[in-house]
């Protein structure tokens, strides 16, 4: 297989409480959330620049989709130019911070993990 530009082309946390998810992660992003519903399932979408080539992902809650536990795979999520932004929201949007931003290396940036309302660890990245 050839080299590919990107690891992930697209990803999925599983919710159990679709409309509580969503307002967590609308708090802590700041933004509103476009829903859309595949069949069985309902998708938030997370924030990225479809159009300029970002890759995205979404909430989704339906059959198939349950909250993983602390142990499962990781997913950092953007965190923007200052995951302090984010963190700040974290706790009163009904989540916590499991580990506080962390610097990687000076070259490399900053991340976090947070536990959202669902009960999935959600990694953070920026590079302040």
């Amino acid at each position: 297989m050839k080299m590919q530009k990107n690891a992930i082309s697209w990803f999925e946390i599983p919710v159990g409480d679709f409309e509580r998810a969503k307002a967590f992660y609308q708090n802590i992003f700041g933004y509103e959330m476009p829903e859309m519903d595949m069949e069985s399932v309902k998708m938030g979408i997370l924030p990225h620049d479809r159009d300029g080539g970002g890759i995205g992902g979404a909430i989704c809650y339906g059959k198939g989709y349950k909250p993983a536990s602390h142990d499962g795979p990781k997913v950092y999520l953007n965190g923007g130019d200052n995951l302090d932004e984010v963190l700040g929201k974290v706790e009163a949007a009904g989540g916590k911070v499991l580990v506080p931003k962390t610097l990687i290396a000076e070259d490399m940036g900053y991340f976090a993990f947070l536990n959202d309302t669902e009960g999935n660890v959600v990694g953070l990245f920026s590079v302040n």
